[in-house]
């Protein structure tokens, strides 16, 4: 094997398999990605960890095809390191798969193992793909990551539910403690019969893919997906992600959301975001336990903490109604805040200091997020 390749064309390759690679591995082919340089002037880079992977074509000078595996870490730390001012790279197997790299006067031999070692990337020759809005699935990702349970034992909860249905596109995530729900009017059902659950790592890497796709410069980006066996399977031109389904039955979701709250409250986001950040320093660790006392035309936000001491701000809402107290995890209503960072405004529905609080940006149904209370 041996190329020549312009060193941002490599470094913007290598980027994708950074967050797929895995660094703590009992197989270490799994912390490599493959290299092949092929007939057309193109090298193929990929990864695995054999639940989701990446494999993106980049256009190059084909000197000798040929490929080899290479630490994916310390190849893409070289490349980011080549001399500014030297446009290409050449790289270059050479026996006992070593990858000699040379940029200026900058010269690398790196220890390599054979591309046979490397994991079969799944292929599948039949997928249903629906094109999809890069914009609109970034931002339905979003509004609903940082809602993903982190407990392994949860297995069911540790993605997001994707559910097509009825003309509408759902995407939900739960913990337990919370629920966020993300809708928008659906292009396609994908082929789907039922929802499927997408895993936190691989939107993850979704989420990068599609940023990508966005800073492109074009003006209606290529983004196709489609799902096959127990794979969900992403396209775009030169590009593609796959990724293995979460197998498990998420939970009803429709049950956990309250119909409309008694008590609804108007308030500025970013000025509430602002209050949570600034009351909640002086909430536990643990538990970022904030107490919400709410009267007509006024929220009062407090904390306390006997080891640090106490913290109170008063925030202007429209609200008319009989005053309540309830206390929540400041934590995650600042997600959801953060997470909803063009609205000006949001409501929040409440009906009493035991049932779950509401959250949604003001005159928008298309987004629904459910915090349960906290005694306090």
């Amino acid at each position: 094997m041996e190329l020549k390749i312009g060193v941002p064309d490599l470094a913007r390759a290598l980027a994708r398999s950074q967050g797929i690679v895995e660094r703590k591995t009992t197989m270490p082919i799994l912390s490599h990605v493959l290299l092949e340089a092929k007939k057309g002037g193109t090298l193929h880079v990929s990864a695995t960890d054999l639940d989701v992977s990446v494999s993106g074509e980049t256009p190059c000078e084909v000197l000798r095809e040929g490929s080899v595996a290479v630490s994916a870490r310390h190849l893409y730390e070289i490349v980011r390191s080549l001399p500014t001012g030297v446009p290409s790279a050449s790289l270059r197997r050479a026996q006992n798969n070593y990858l000699e790299l040379s940029c200026g006067q900058a010269e690398f031999r790196i220890v390599g193992l054979p591309a046979e070692d490397f994991p079969a990337l799944p292929r599948f020759d039949k997928v249903k793909f629906a094109s999809v809005d890069p914009a609109e699935l970034l931002s339905m990702i979003e509004l609903t990551a940082f809602a993903v349970s982190s407990d392994e034992t949860r297995y069911n909860l540790n993605g997001v539910f994707f559910e097509p249905s009825g003309g509408e596109l759902r995407m939900v995530a739960t913990d337990g403690h919370r629920l966020s729900l993300a809708k928008r009017p659906a292009p396609s059902d994908f082929g789907l019969k039922k929802g499927v659950i997408l895993p936190r790592k691989g939107l993850a890497e979704l989420r990068k893919l599609l940023e990508e796709a966005l800073e492109g410069g074009e003006e209606k980006p290529d983004v196709k997906l489609g799902f096959v066996e127990n794979s969900a399977v992403v396209a775009r031109p030169k590009v593609t992600l796959v990724m293995r389904l979460i197998e498990g039955v998420f939970p009803d979701y429709r049950q956990v959301i309250p119909k409309a709250g008694e008590k609804r409250v108007k308030l500025s986001r970013l000025g509430f975001l602002e209050t949570l950040r600034r009351v909640s320093l002086l909430s536990s660790d643990k538990a970022h336990a904030v107490k919400l006392d709410l009267a007509p035309g006024i929220l009062k936000v407090l904390s306390q903490n006997p080891d640090l001491g106490e913290a109170k701000e008063e925030v202007h809402v429209e609200y008319q109604g009989d005053p309540l107290r309830i206390g929540f995890n400041a934590r995650y209503l600042i997600d959801v805040l953060q997470a909803l960072e063009d609205r000006p405004d949001v409501v929040l529905e409440l009906a009493d200091d035991l049932s779950p609080g509401v959250l949604r940006p003001e005159g928008d149904e298309g987004y629904t997020a459910v915090i349960m209370p906290m005694r306090i």
